[in-house]
């Protein structure tokens, strides 16, 4: 999907955003940091945002101080009332008059403000992950100590875009996964400064809405991860139950990035709440060899070079990866960061291209790995997903500099050709049931 980014204006700023897909209006207001453009990059993230579109026109922006929208005087936090000027902003800039409102975390807080203040604008309300309160109270169990809350807030500015301190509670599922953890550093080096972050948590620290909540008018649907690690399900079943004929939907998964977990259920409930019905797509499962590689030290290596020199380097990575997977007619699916995804209509031809992409970019003095995996994946438009493409993900997780690892299955369906294995034991995979056989592709 091309989407184009506009810019609306907020009082003395410019507030980022974009509009895609067809249907009732629906007005994304993402968590903590954002930035529009980068979020198409990951293609798990891509899909959802691509689902949406399938029955909603989106209107997607990057809030004050974040992103792509302009920074704001750390000197003078924006309060909520100047954020909900942001969101009234961007719909009028949209053409938009009344829309429902998808709020994800801090953007909840935001949403709930804008729907109790503006009704006669907010045609539903959806809370994802949404807290009222960030500080602990004897009526507010559930946030953290305001001591706790500090201390996060020195180690984020302290730590900030480093791929190894990214928080556990934003990757889930997908924590063993490089290519992803290092798509998350980037995004939030290019959402905001470490200062910005730091500034936008303290500002975080002193909302409360809980008076609000009781306010609200319009139909909210309240979804949460039974597990989430940031903001526990009990506080999203007290926050649904203040809201006037809220629905509470609760969902498997513990990763706070709500797209993380299995999103199909969430973008079900979703559809129905906008369009009063679900027509979800039926994806065409297929046999498909999917092939991960990212860059091995990509965090030493562009500091060590500086923004410019970095950004030159990983264009022509890019490069020559791609004319590696068009060599072995493949597929690019996905690209997070420095790494890529892409699937191959056959074992050894997966094989060879992520053995021949290793090569290629060690003339540009970086060293990549691979992971390569055969099996059922689930096909819908451009977009790839299914355990098999999990399974890829963790395999290139294992592997080191300049290797390819492979599934068992791939070296079975190999056999009598001229590649050649070796053994590297028997692993498990996180989210995958069992221990998985691993295997070099060597010479």
């Amino acid at each position: 999907m091309v989407t184009t980014t506009h810019y609306a204006r907020s009082g003395d700023l410019n507030i980022a955003y974009q509009v895609f897909g067809e249907g009732p209006d629906l007005v994304y207001v993402p968590g903590w940091i954002s930035n529009i453009e980068i979020m198409w990059e990951d293609p798990i993230l891509a899909s959802f945002l691509r689902r949406l579109a399938t029955f909603s026109r989106v209107i997607l922006f990057d809030k004050r101080g974040t992103g792509m929208s302009d920074p704001v005087d750390e000197r003078s936090l924006p309060d909520l009332e100047e954020r909900i000027d942001d969101v009234r902003a961007v719909m009028e800039a949209a053409g938009s008059e009344r829309a429902t409102l998808l709020g994800h975390s801090e953007g909840g807080s935001m949403s709930t403000l804008f729907a109790a203040t503006f009704p006669e604008k907010t045609t539903g309300l959806i809370l994802v992950s949404t807290y009222a309160k960030r500080i602990r109270s004897d009526d507010y169990p559930w946030a953290p100590t305001r001591e706790a809350r500090e201390a996060e807030i020195r180690r984020t500015e302290e730590t900030w875009g480093d791929p190894d301190a990214v928080p556990e509670y934003t990757l889930g599922a997908r924590s063993n996964d490089p290519v992803f953890r290092n798509w998350v550093a980037r995004y939030f080096r290019l959402g905001a400064s470490p200062k910005a972050a730091a500034t936008l948590l303290r500002m975080n620290t002193e909302m409360d809405t809980r008076p609000v909540l009781p306010l609200i008018q319009a139909p909210t649907l309240c979804i949460y991860r039974i597990d989430d690690a940031d903001v526990k399900i009990e506080e999203g079943r007290w926050i649904a139950s203040q809201i006037p004929n809220a629905t509470l939907v609760e969902l498997p998964g513990d990763s706070h990035f709500f797209w993380i977990d299995d999103p199909t259920p969430m973008l079900d409930e979703i559809e129905e709440f906008v369009t009063g019905h679900r027509e979800t797509a039926r994806p065409e499962r297929a046999l498909a060899t999917v092939v991960f590689t990212d860059i091995v030290g990509s965090t030493e290596r562009a500091a060590e070079l500086g923004d410019r020199e970095w950004r030159a380097l990983l264009e022509r990575h890019n490069s020559t990866i791609r004319r590696q997977i068009e060599r072995y007619r493949g597929r690019e699916r996905g690209t997070a960061g420095d790494g890529f995804l892409a699937t191959f209509d056959g074992p050894a031809r997966g094989v060879r291209a992520a053995r021949a992409i290793t090569e290629a970019v060690r003339p540009l003095g970086i060293e990549v790995r691979a992971g390569v995996h055969t099996g059922e994946v689930e096909l819908v438009e451009d977009d790839i997903a299914g355990m098999g493409v999990h399974i890829g993900a963790r395999i290139a997780a294992l592997a080191g500099p300049d290797q390819v690892f492979v599934s068992r299955t791939v070296r079975d369906l190999v056999v009598g050709s001229e590649l050649e294995f070796e053994e590297r034991g028997a692993h498990p995979l996180k989210g995958v049931p069992g221990t998985w056989e691993i295997y070099e592709a060597v010479g």
